[in-house]
């Protein structure tokens, strides 16, 4: 499958969305930045990193591949905040990869 972007994810944020709802999110700087500009814009309602310098397991790695392969990161010209959906599978990923990080 060809790669619609290549980040590299070393972070963990809460995004609360515009209903108040809740959900951590596996991220990097740059997409951190672009969540915090969707804020500022009212897309979504907050961000917040719960931990940086993420280690790069094979579950980060996993859920990296995938996101790599499905979204593209936004711009700066961005009109809507687009929440990265998972598989059942990225679910277990995702879950994994908190619980290594002691969060959740």
């Amino acid at each position: 499958m060809t790669k619609k972007s290549n980040e590299t994810l070393t972070l963990i944020e809460e995004i609360t969305r515009l209903d108040d709802s809740k959900y951590l999110e596996i991220s990097n700087m740059v997409q951190n930045g672009r969540a915090e500009l969707a804020a500022e814009r009212g897309y979504i309602k907050q961000v917040r990193i719960l931990q940086i310098n993420i280690p790069h397991s094979i579950h980060v790695i996993n859920y990296e591949n995938y996101i790599n392969e499905n979204y593209e990161m936004p711009t700066e010209a961005m009109t809507k905040f687009t929440e990265w959906k998972k598989t059942p599978e990225m679910d277990k990923e995702v879950s994994a990869i908190l619980h290594e990080n002691h969060i959740g």
